[in-house]
């Protein structure tokens, strides 16, 4: 009797033992696979982004060279360099000659400034102080920038340190998109091994749905977060041109990324405004034109988001853009995508199980087939 009981408590143990030696190897590999992995988790999610948001431009480019995806996808790469690598590379050349020129003129003590006006003293809350260190500015340069050295030293590597960031993720963006282009021209194949991968996480039905939610939501906040800052902060640019506005190609960046930041643009639009007002004087047509102008394009992007954001999604337009601007403020520009789609598919699974509804646990089943119909009296 002894022996009966105690061979299934051995087959037991034995059954245990291995289990929990396998999940433990499993979790050791997954464990080191990430640490591999980890160093290019930024690269690859970048890649990933650009490789759904441009797929369909990529398709209908391989579509009119005969369909050949490598083709396309290195036209697509070369294309994005041009368009965004340039543009960046010659505003940096020209930035840094713009620093070159300062320290020079620093160095030299060619640096003068005019005294303020006594109207500037009367400004609400800061005129005072701006009047005080304007005047001291104009008086002896020199004394005030030594007087000032520790919080200019402070500054000076504030802004060393976020120019390198930038620098860096600039480089970061222009690899990830040549990682894009690999991804592009295997896109069929790695959409088919995402969407096994979802089916056998979430089933058959729901991993197909969240698959398309995915590639629909990356896409909108692409283009509605996105394409909406650049095609304002390009509107901007061609105002601050025209308007004649000091360093327009400048102004024009901070647009941009402010309009990533989903900060609205009359933070630069308004003081270009009132340089223009300003330095001319007068209420000529031209500075009306360009006014209504820069106000048009600052405001483009209530008339634009709601048209790209959300488009082809199954959820509503606040969800994503709740979802990108906290993803951006928890995890930088990549939660911006991140946190879209998180969100978007939390609220998709979440609307689906509070519409499941139980079938009564009393109601009858009627086999298929054996249904019977009332019989006329």
């Amino acid at each position: 009797m002894q022996a009966d009981e105690s061979q299934p408590h051995k087959i037991l143990s034995k059954e245990l033992t291995d289990v929990l030696i396998r999940v433990g190897v499993v979790a050791i590999l997954v464990y080191w696979c990430l640490v591999v992995v980890g160093p290019f988790v930024g690269v690859l999610l970048w890649a990933l982004i650009l490789a759904m948001t441009l797929y369909p431009l990529h398709q209908r480019l391989a579509n009119r060279i005969g369909g050949a995806q490598g083709r396309a996808a290195t036209l697509v790469v070369l294309s994005g360099w041009l368009l965004i690598g340039l543009p960046i590379v010659l505003l940096g050349s020209s930035f840094a000659s713009q620093v070159h020129e300062v320290h020079a003129a620093f160095s030299n003590n060619t640096v003068s400034v005019n005294p303020p006006a006594s109207s500037v003293a009367d400004w609400p809350l800061v005129g005072e102080k701006v009047y005080q260190l304007w005047s001291d500015a104009a008086q002896d340069l020199p004394a005030l920038l030594e007087r000032l050295q520790p919080q200019l030293g402070n500054l000076s590597k504030a802004l060393l340190s976020q120019a390198a960031s930038t620098a860096g993720s600039v480089a970061l963006f222009l690899v990830s998109l040549a990682i894009a282009g690999v991804m592009m021209a295997y896109g069929e194949s790695g959409s088919r091994a995402m969407l096994r991968i979802l089916r056998r996480l979430a089933g058959e039905e729901k991993g197909a749905s969240m698959h398309r939610l995915s590639t629909a939501t990356t896409r909108s906040v692409a283009t509605g977060v996105l394409g909406v800052a650049l095609i304002q902060a390009v509107l901007l640019g061609i105002g601050f041109i025209w308007g004649g506005v000091p360093a327009a190609g400048v102004l024009a960046v901070i647009a941009l990324v402010l309009g990533i930041a989903q900060v609205p643009a009359l933070v630069v639009s308004i003081p270009a405004i009132g340089y223009i007002w300003w330095s001319s004087g007068d209420a000529s047509l031209h500075n009306i034109l360009v006014t209504i102008y820069l106000l048009v394009a600052t405001l483009a992007d209530n008339v634009l988001k709601p048209m790209l954001l959300g488009r082809g999604v199954d959820a509503p337009m606040p969800i994503i853009l709740m979802g990108a601007i906290g993803g951006m403020i928890s995890a930088g520009i990549i939660g911006l995508f991140v946190g879209a789609v998180v969100l978007a598919v939390g609220y998709q699974l979440f609307m689906a199980w509070t519409a499941e509804v139980d079938a009564p646990a009393n109601a009858p089943t009627v086999p298929a087939g054996n249904e019977q119909t009332p019989k006329a009296s």
